[in-house]
């Protein structure tokens, strides 16, 4: 469910603060931030769980939130089974 049109878009007030190019490469832990358009072109570190993950933001990006573009969980890859090698007796 999306935020009420008549409240503005949550933004964390540190990250607020820190959207300057100076700041750039700065952490947050604010994955529930909205994106906002003075942040395009800004490199930021964002927390996953466990690390700091960098990510450029795009323009395509405004609107969104920022643990969107971060997974926190790992793909899943199947292990493939080696054949079974039945030796025959002599």
């Amino acid at each position: 469910m999306s935020r009420s049109n008549w409240k503005t878009p949550f933004i964390d007030k540190g990250l607020l603060k820190r959207l300057n190019p100076e700041h750039e490469k700065k952490p947050t832990w604010s994955r529930r931030s909205t994106i906002y358009p003075a942040a395009v072109g800004l490199k930021l570190l964002i927390h996953n769980g466990k690390d700091m993950v960098s990510r450029k933001i795009k323009p395509e990006m405004v609107g969104h939130k920022l643990g969107e573009f971060v997974p926190t969980r790992k793909t899943f890859v199947p292990k493939k089974k080696k054949p079974v090698v039945i030796k025959k007796k002599k």
